[in-house]
């Protein structure tokens, strides 16, 4: 029979990577925690609808990477892309932005994109996402920024490096804004060097002329290295805007980069963009790992009151790439309780009724399963890398007491056959 193995772009999690990701999550938990962010939980899939007003319908995810189909009803669903709009989705849905600000929200989250698989970019990839409400000045982008900083260092990412742009605004109130007069004046300078883009910028060109900046194909770098940069083009107010985030950023001891190409994949950007990169550019876990900016109107885009908003997204198996890939969990069991005795015997029933009260007290201790020999379970308790071990027989149940073994050097230590007296004789080497 044909082995059926996981589709493609998709990764098992096994037992032995799964403590890394233990880490990464709870570092996610606690540095959102530290900055006020609770946690939201939303849909795996969406009305199609919302992506395509959310995200762009001229956005290369919405026209190429999303998993669309129709449901028993006839209605086109989504696999969520990306995990912005479905929060703002909910908050538009439950009346969140009408209450007090800024509101602040995070999530760990799967997400899914049908494009070509690549280390650390998969067809389902998790994200750590947080996103601020209600707040429009530079001080809340430079509060996600440090945010994001502290994530990565907590979750032990090195060579950090940020970069940093303006993309403008498209107006409001009337205002023309100074984003278009930037892509009419893009668009004239790409026209003349059309042939020279690659077959997806040209596209791009007439939908999302931005994004031809942020190809990464080096026909794309080449043709476009002398195009004219956004700063050149910023209207007062994001100009102020754009310099009171850096000044922000230098006081908070963050460093960064200006990068005039660094324009986001998502329609919804405006004003400040950022990105977070691991490596040197030579490493093999060179690249970005977290991302974000400012989206001033996509709450108003989805039907909810205007509300200013910033925020990031940050891929989790790029997180673990960046720390060198899955790690083998950190150390074994903090107790093996080999018993000598058969299944039933006074010595069995004393074991794993002292290994469930130690359990119950969140000390992690294992006890025999297979029906091995006494002989086997110490061998297979030396393999699992438990800490300490103990035998019970006949004779530790008729005396109370029994020896801890210390595997680390073989010492060993009376103690009674009660529990609190082991996790007292364990110590620290019960956490």
């Amino acid at each position: 029979m044909e082995k059926i193995t996981a589709p493609r772009g998709t990764k098992d999690v096994l037992p032995s990577g799964a403590g890394e990701w233990a880490e990464v999550e709870r570092a996610a938990a606690e540095t959102a925690g530290a900055y006020g962010y609770g946690r939201i939980r939303f849909p795996t899939f969406e009305y199609t609808e919302l992506f395509v007003r959310g995200v762009g319908g001229a956005t290369d995810i919405v026209r190429k990477e999303m998993y669309t189909f129709e449901d028993k009803g006839g209605r086109s669903i989504s696999l969520r892309p990306e995990g912005t709009a479905s929060v703002v989705r909910a908050g538009v849905e439950h009346g969140l932005f009408g209450g007090a600000m800024p509101l602040k929200a995070y999530y760990i989250a799967p997400n899914f994109r049908y494009e070509k698989p690549q280390s650390g970019r998969l067809r389902e990839h998790h994200q750590f996402g947080v996103e601020c409400f209600g707040a429009s000045g530079p001080e809340a982008d430079a509060e996600v920024i440090a945010l994001g900083r502290a994530f990565l260092r907590r979750a032990g990412v090195d060579g950090l490096s940020l970069k940093l742009n303006s993309i403008g605004c498209s107006g409001d109130g009337g205002a023309p804004g100074c984003r278009p007069a930037y892509r009419e004046r893009l668009i004239e300078f790409l026209t003349p060097m059309a042939g020279e883009l690659c077959a997806d910028c040209r596209e791009r060109m007439i939908r999302s002329p931005l994004r031809v900046l942020d190809c990464k194909a080096e026909v794309c770098r080449a043709a476009t290295a002398g195009a004219p940069e956004m700063s050149e083009c910023l209207c007062a107010h994001c100009d102020a805007h754009r310099k009171a985030v850096e000044r922000y950023l230098t006081l908070l001891g963050i460093p960064y980069e200006n990068d005039g190409r660094l324009v986001r994949g998502l329609d919804y950007y405006n004003r400040t963009v950022f990105e977070f990169t691991a490596g040197d550019g030579e490493a093999a876990h060179a690249g970005t790992v977290l991302g974000g900016g400012r989206y001033d109107g996509l709450v108003e885009q989805l039907g909810g009151p205007a509300t200013p908003a910033c925020g990031f997204g940050c891929g989790l198996e790029r997180v673990l790439l960046a720390r060198g890939g899955e790690r083998a969990p950190k150390g074994g069991p903090a107790l093996f309780m080999a018993i000598a005795g058969e299944p039933g015997s006074p010595a069995d029933i004393a074991a794993r009724l002292m290994t469930d009260t130690l359990r119950a007290g969140g000390i992690w201790s294992e006890q025999e399963l297979c029906g091995r020999s006494l002989k086997a379970q110490l061998k297979h308790a030396d393999r699992m890398g438990a800490r300490y071990v103990m035998v019970i027989g006949d004779s530790e149940v008729e005396s109370a007491r029994a020896e801890l073994k210390r595997m680390s050097d073989g010492a060993r230590i009376p103690c009674a056959m009660d529990t609190g007296d082991i996790t007292a004789a364990i110590g620290k080497d019960a956490l």
